[in-house]
């Protein structure tokens, strides 16, 4: 633990949690105070706590370090962000890429310039925007983009309204999925059921079974901005369109 002089002099700071086998950070946090320490104390079924139980059973302790220090709330959460967007690549257990996104993520200079640069476009079909801003991360894969989008969502009955759902991630549309069905969430499988960090109790939630959409209704909607539909502010990450 930190002595109290040191806790006054670090003020806000970003920490890593690093595998001591191979050097490698698998989680990265923010905190004050003795925050870094709680990891080793967590008994969460999270994808970082099984990494820590993993190292424990060969004698191993995680190697807890601090990326910086002395920072305002604002910059470690900027930090924390950026960390995170940059250390993705590899196997962090962070199950969302942290609180600092407003300011862009990782991006290659083709997906900035069409995030960017994308032209606002008029929806047709009777649909459903789904923020994933807190998800998305650089070298997202398909199948986690579209587990990301469909589960697990408190969500009403207009539901049932919907022909499809859009990824949406800073004001983008990133996919379009056709909906097959709506059901209870969580009650089909993801990418990361085996370890997982998400903690959303799935009760009164759905989420959608489907497939990506044919490529003319790609074609038409991937790469362009919806963000005339949402309010600036708003926080519901689901926006139905003409239901």
């Amino acid at each position: 633990m930190f002595s109290s002089k040191v806790r006054e002099k670090l003020k806000n700071y970003v920490y890593l949690c690093v595998d001591p086998r191979d050097g490698q950070p698998f989680y990265v946090g923010k905190g004050m105070g003795n925050r870094l320490f709680s990891h080793l104390k967590d008994k969460s079924e999270s994808a970082k706590v099984q990494r820590i139980e993993e190292l424990r059973k060969l004698g191993l302790e995680p190697q807890l370090e601090i990326l910086k220090y002395g920072l305002s709330e604002e910059d470690a959460l900027l930090v924390e962000a950026t960390a995170i967007d940059l250390l993705r690549v590899g196997s962090l257990t962070n199950a969302v890429r942290g609180h600092g996104c407003r300011y862009g993520g990782r991006a290659t200079v083709e997906e900035l310039e069409a995030t960017l640069g994308a032209s606002p476009v008029d929806i047709k079909e009777p649909a459903v925007l789904i923020n994933i801003n807190q998800a998305y991360h650089y070298g997202l894969t398909a199948q986690q983009l579209y587990d990301f989008t469909r589960s697990c969502w408190r969500i009403g009955a207009k539901r049932e309204t919907v022909e499809y759902a859009f990824a949406v991630y800073q004001g983008v549309i990133r996919e379009v999925y056709k909906i097959a069905a709506w059901v209870p969430g969580r009650s089909t499988m993801r990418h990361d059921d085996v370890v997982s960090e998400d903690k959303v109790d799935p009760k009164n939630r759905w989420e959608f079974v489907g497939k990506v959409a044919d490529p003319k209704m790609r074609k038409r909607y991937v790469g362009m901005s919806v963000s005339h539909y949402s309010k600036q502010g708003a926080q519901n990450p689901i926006k139905y369109v003409n239901c």
